[in-house]
């Protein structure tokens, strides 16, 4: 099979994602909007308590779908897309087998997650030189330089996490633990490779910006200067209960709305990325990590290479 006809037939879980991501995006804004709108009438202070209030709700309530119905699907996705590179073929009802491919090994799967924060700190170990370049240079550059550096960083930690969740489940009968470990010393020790593509990770990222958030900031910037009197009323809130400390753009309600339109365009940005673009690009990531895993399967001397990082002798410990 193709890239792209992997990613066609798991497009159904992406898709789905979208639509519980959605969700908890309006959980968030509708919890917070209600919260500020139902004490609007009484104080300022009061209106920005049910603000935050609402806000933090929102969160908590998106951070549960994320956790029981996001993550599910996330791992029912890269299961399919692991069996349809390296089995070269999927079955026809993909959505289904998924799930139940989930199911069945649920207890895996939660560790993994549970093991996730482990196989970040411990990628960002070894990221953590590269900035240090950016951070030598000093200054308002050198800020900027490891800047970029830490997020193009965060951007190859996403997919190997991804890659190490393929890797757990091709690894049936193995410990989840040290299955993630193994999958940290495949991408150690043939990083290059999985990676030969990484501009197009990148490219692809900033074309779908431009494009995708740029039209999402016309449309809000739009329906918010069509109600501008909304805005007036959250500016002379966030001043009244903020005083001296309010951000100086809270100060002008056009301007207030622009910084909302354009935090909302690249959040959606963000989700539709992350749903439509980003596992075509998984895919190909997957496909060469599947290969190098497969022939060079990680020995137990080999862990001897990333010893040396507390976070992967952690979660070497686990097993």
């Amino acid at each position: 099979m193709t890239n792209f006809q992997v990613y066609r037939k798991t497009l159904s879980f992406s898709l789905m994602m979208f639509v519980f991501d959605l969700l908890a995006l309006v959980l968030v804004i509708g919890l917070g909007a209600a919260g500020f709108f139902m004490f609007i009438g009484r104080s300022p202070e009061g209106a920005m308590i049910g603000l935050i209030v609402g806000l933090i709700l929102g969160i908590i309530g998106a951070s549960l779908v994320n956790i029981f119905l996001t993550n599910r699907l996330k791992a029912a996705q890269i299961a399919m897309m692991v069996k349809g590179v390296t089995e070269d073929s999927l079955p026809d009802h993909t959505y289904k087998a998924g799930l139940e491919e989930v199911k069945s090994r649920f207890g895996k799967i939660t560790l993994f997650f549970f093991i996730t924060r482990a196989i970040r700190n411990l990628f960002r170990q070894i990221g953590r030189g590269v900035t240090q370049i950016g951070q030598a240079v000093g200054g308002d550059v050198g800020g900027g330089v490891a800047s970029a550096v830490d997020s193009a960083i965060q951007t190859v930690i996403g997919y190997l996490c991804d890659c190490c969740l393929g890797w757990v489940l091709f690894r049936q009968d193995e410990n989840s633990a040290k299955a993630a470990c193994e999958g940290a010393v495949i991408f150690f020790k043939h990083g290059k490779t999985l990676f030969r593509n990484i501009g197009r990770i990148f490219g692809m990222g900033l074309l779908s910006f431009l494009v995708v958030g740029g039209a999402f900031f016309g449309l809000f910037y739009l329906l918010f200067a069509a109600v501008p009197q909304i805005f007036a009323q959250l500016s002379q809130a966030i001043i009244d209960a903020a005083g001296p400390d309010a951000p100086e753009f809270v100060n002008n309600p056009t301007i207030l709305y622009i910084v909302i339109a354009a935090f909302l365009a690249i959040v959606l940005w963000s989700i539709l990325h992350s749903v439509l673009v980003r596992p075509f690009i998984l895919v190909g990531v997957l496909r060469n990590f599947m290969i190098a895993g497969k022939e060079h399967l990680p020995e137990e001397s080999d862990f001897a290479v990333l010893d040396k990082y507390p976070g992967f002798r952690k979660l070497r410990a686990k097993f």
